[in-house]
């Protein structure tokens, strides 16, 4: 058996699989270690991908060539566009899936993935030599080498589960925890802390009158996750939603001394934007109720998720309450929600290719760095695997700028930033957000993609393709032009000013009352153009209608990036002693001091560095 490689990837969540088949997908020989073959990639929370921001960086990673998005689409029972009354910079989708489906949809892809082998056991050492990440000892006394490591062990480090006042440890409910590697990566110098958090109970559906219960059903239009995928295919199910009442926080009130948040149990911190119920009870008493959805957790299973009902309140504090909701009076419950504790590394100690500062040939991805969520780890995964491999082959890292990814800026907002509490990835987050559009991350990343060896030539053919199609829309409109007498009653009937002079179709599309099905009642040479399209010609449609009618939003947030993207060409690191210089601030000093950041933009995003620090550095550097 081969025990040498030049990739390895510990843990096969999210990060992982997106690791692994990244490093392996541009040539490395990979192996992904992992604790259990049958829970790869296992929805640990929700069953569902995608939501606000990240719905944009599952599209980042599909374009990029990556996995996530093909396998959501093969496995989802519902999907949804979210923030449709909204600007398309927001525009953000989601899909429920079948938790089993999406295990064995990825394991298929992982089987077929050249390159890559898959060993079952728990890492319980790295083996460091000389400053350099060599490889990695197993509870079972096998040793693996490789040039680089890629650690995404998600919860597993240290991981103590709570219910109530008892304590169990593991990484996963019924899941052991992982002793010894956290301790064998901090022994060099590598900081960590401890974070938390939770995930609700699990229902029978036969046990819910969803008669008293508001039913939401998913979209049935030509959204997906992937741009080069089939779509949905297996039958789509509906959401539900009920409320909590006053006689629900009356009895989880009255069991807060026996909730581990409260007394004194649980000392880390959780997750600001997912708080467990309590929480919510504590932070705004004065609500009366609070909004749950039901979801479902496959096609076929009777196990539904109780979205909003985080906790870790004792079992039966837990199912009492919950009875007292109309539609759950005769509850049954597969298992109780329960918090979970676990150790994380200071990503401020991580260069943004996600490679350690202090020791050599780590990486580190997904919540060891102090993220939440399913799309943070897989984002970080792809770029921590693909830049492990490419630092066997002696290629320069591939870092991506806040205005070409969600995952650029999720990655320059952790090593810029850090974290104080799991990190949540946000539309507001990005200041470049209407460039970082869900309608165009193929057009953003797919040839860089492509040129890493990342990217398939079907996939860049089928890019390509749909670049023209979408010019050929664009340029038509720009060059066709209607008179007033051609045109004005319709505009009148659509409510919106008639002409004066003739206009291009393009600034009639500009108005707000106007889109392009309309525009093609007018003329039927840009329905012709749109029918001749052989495949996903809505999609094409709308992704030439977006850079039509908000072109100057895009050129002005372009423009606004350039300018900061000139900061991004002053290189720093090395050129300065913080700790000497007087010139800056105190705070500033140890600012940039623990971060020590490459470039000038860089330092400019750390908080406490102010645009009188950047002045002086920039004077400094003798700009």
């Amino acid at each position: 058996m081969n025990r040498n490689y030049d990739v390895i990837v510990v843990g096969a969540g999210h990060a992982g699989c997106e690791a692994a088949a990244a490093a392996a997908n541009v040539g490395a020989k990979t192996l992904l270690m992992t604790m259990d073959m049958n829970r790869i990639a296992q929805m640990s929370c929700n069953p569902a991908v995608g939501g606000i921001a990240k719905g944009q960086i599952v599209r980042e990673i599909d374009a990029l060539g990556g996995q996530m998005g093909l396998v959501t689409d093969k496995t989802a029972i519902q999907f949804r566009m979210l923030n449709r009354s909204k600007g398309p910079a927001v525009w953000s989708p989601r899909a429920q899936c079948d938790r089993e489906k999406f295990i064995w949809a990825w394991r298929e892809v992982l089987d077929h993935t050249d390159n890559l082998d898959i060993w079952q056991d728990q890492a319980d050492e790295l083996i460091v030599e000389n400053g350099e990440a060599v490889g990695v000892k197993t509870i079972w006394g096998m040793e693996f080498r490789a040039k680089s490591i890629v650690v995404t062990a998600g919860t597993f480090l240290n991981g103590l589960m709570h219910v109530g006042r008892k304590k169990i440890e593991g990484g996963r409910m019924a899941e052991p925890a992982v002793h010894n590697f956290a301790e064998s990566i901090t022994r060099h110098g590598i900081r960590s802390d401890r974070m938390k958090t939770g995930t609700p109970v699990r229902i029978d559906s036969r046990s819910i009158h969803f008669d008293e219960m508001e039913r939401q059903d998913g979209e049935q239009d030509y959204h997906q996750f992937s741009f080069i995928g089939p779509h949905r295919q297996l039958k789509q199910l509906p959401c539900w939603m009920c409320y909590t009442n006053a006689d629900v926080h009356k009895r989880l009130r009255d069991g807060l001394d026996e909730s581990p948040l409260y007394n004194g149990q649980i000392k880390s911190i959780g997750p600001r934007y997912c708080p467990s119920i309590e929480t919510k009870l504590v932070t705004f008493p004065d609500r009366d109720q609070h909004l749950l959805f039901l979801e479902p957790e496959g096609e076929t299973t009777n196990e539904m998720y109780l979205n909003g009902f985080s906790s870790s309140m004792p079992t039966e504090i837990q199912l009492e309450a919950l009875r007292m909701i109309p539609a759950f009076r005769d509850l049954k419950a597969y298992r109780p929600g329960y918090a979970i504790e676990y150790d994380f590394f200071d990503p401020t100690q991580l260069f943004h290719s996600l490679e350690s500062k202090v020791i050599k040939g780590l990486y580190l991805a997904g919540q060891v760095n102090g993220t939440t969520g399913y799309e943070e780890a897989a984002g970080q995964g792809l770029v921590a695997g693909l830049n492990a491999a490419r630092r066997c082959s002696g290629n320069e890292p591939f870092v991506m700028h806040r205005d070409e990814s969600y995952i650029g800026v999720l990655i320059d907002d952790l090593v810029t930033k850090g974290v104080d509490e799991p990190y949540r990835m946000f539309t507001s987050r990005a200041e470049y957000r209407i460039l970082l559009r869900q309608d165009d991350a193929d057009a953003r990343l797919t040839e860089k993609a492509f040129e890493l060896g990342l990217a398939t030539t079907e996939r860049m053919k089928i890019w390509k393709a749909k670049r023209d199609a979408i010019e050929t829309i664009i340029n038509h409109c720009n060059s066709t032009s209607v008179k007033p007498s051609e045109v004005n009653s319709w505009l009148e009937a659509h409510g919106t000013t008639p002409l004066h002079i003739g206009a291009k179709l393009s600034e009639l599309l500009a108005r707000p009352q106007i889109n392009l099905k309309q525009l093609c009642e007018i003329s039927p040479s840009l329905q012709q153009i749109i029918d001749s399209l052989q495949e996903r010609k809505e999609e094409i449609s709308e992704a030439a209608e977006i850079k039509m009618k908000y072109k100057g939003y895009i050129e002005r947030e372009r423009l606004f990036a350039e300018k900061m993207l000139r900061l991004e060409n002053v290189k720093i690191r090395g050129h300065f002693k913080y700790e000497e210089m007087n010139q800056i601030s105190t705070e500033a000093r140890q600012k940039l001091a623990k971060i020590d950041p490459e470039t000038l933009a860089q330092a400019s995003r750390i908080p406490g560095v102010s645009p009188s620090d950047i002045n002086a550095l920039l004077v400094l550097s003798g700009r």
